[in-house]
């Protein structure tokens, strides 16, 4: 798999549901804006958005409770 263009480290409190972030971020400059996809991070700790190749992964120590 291609590198991500950017990657992002996310703590616990940015998560929009359980174990999942949302790309495009609010971030993210508003010419980059696609549709919002949900992104499981809680599973392997990472995950990368299918439209712009964001790579979210969880930051070192973070801890999810009930995963």
């Amino acid at each position: 798999m291609n590198e991500p263009k950017a990657t992002v480290e996310v703590q616990a409190a940015d998560l929009a549901g359980p174990g999942v972030v949302f790309c495009p971020n609010p971030k993210m400059p508003l010419w980059s804006n696609h549709p919002r996809v949900f992104i499981d991070v809680a599973t392997t700790g990472e995950g990368r958005c299918p439209y712009c190749g964001t790579a979210y992964r969880l930051a070192p120590g973070v801890h999810l409770h009930g995963h």
